[in-house]
């Protein structure tokens, strides 16, 4: 789970664009590699405002971070066969609880990577493909590169992410697993209530 921490706050942290400025919004790569290069920047220069008032990072992943993720997408990849047995009631409760998990769950880990290195190796991507992985290697404290692929797909809104890959291994397809569990035993209705207690009973990242 640490692990899982770590890389969906790289996620955020690769995708968040900064007020007042646009990124390549046609080329992956460029998407990719312009918004964190922006997004460093302004981590360091609000660094000591974020670590005293940690609760803004959430409001501000509400407000830049999100338009640049699929959450339907994601929901319905991480649901699988649930999702296309849920009713649309069920979809919407489940898409705006697990939203609310990842923001509040890996928001606060952002400021961990302000000093690391990113890297973005030279890669070819089929230009009329409408998903793609775009690679990305991290160093963080002088280590081995860590190996990060985001799976991205282009819809009438532009490149958006909807799941990340550390070493190989989906961040996504864990959920997948531990979900499917609960709802064997639960039901669909029985995660998604899990998950509204625990989302209102948050009250930081911890």
């Amino acid at each position: 789970m640490k692990r899982g921490v770590i890389y969906l706050g790289l996620l955020i942290l690769l995708l968040w664009a900064g007020s007042g400025w646009s990124a390549p919004e046609d080329d992956p790569v460029a998407l990719v590699k312009a918004t964190s290069e922006q997004m460093l920047k302004v981590l360091r220069k609000r660094r000591a405002q974020l670590e005293d008032e940690p609760e803004l990072i959430y409001e501000l992943v509400e407000q830049i971070a999100l338009p640049h993720f699929d959450f339907t997408r994601m929901s319905r990849w991480v649901l699988g066969r649930y999702w296309r047995k849920a009713t649309p009631e069920q979809r919407r409760r489940f898409e705006k609880e697990f939203r609310t998990l990842l923001v509040k769950t890996y928001a606060t880990s952002l400021l961990e990577f302000v000093d690391d290195e990113f890297r973005y190796p030279p890669q070819r991507l089929d230009q009329k493909s409408r998903k793609v992985t775009v690679r990305t290697e991290v160093l963080r404290g002088g280590g081995a590169p860590v190996r990060i692929e985001y799976r991205m797909f282009k819809g009438k809104e532009g490149w958006k992410a909807y799941d990340v890959l550390v070493e190989g291994v989906s961040l996504v397809a864990n959920y997948r697993s531990s979900f499917a569990d609960e709802i064997r035993q639960k039901g669909l209705d029985g995660l998604i209530t899990r998950l509204a207690r625990h989302n209102n009973n948050r009250v930081d990242g911890s």
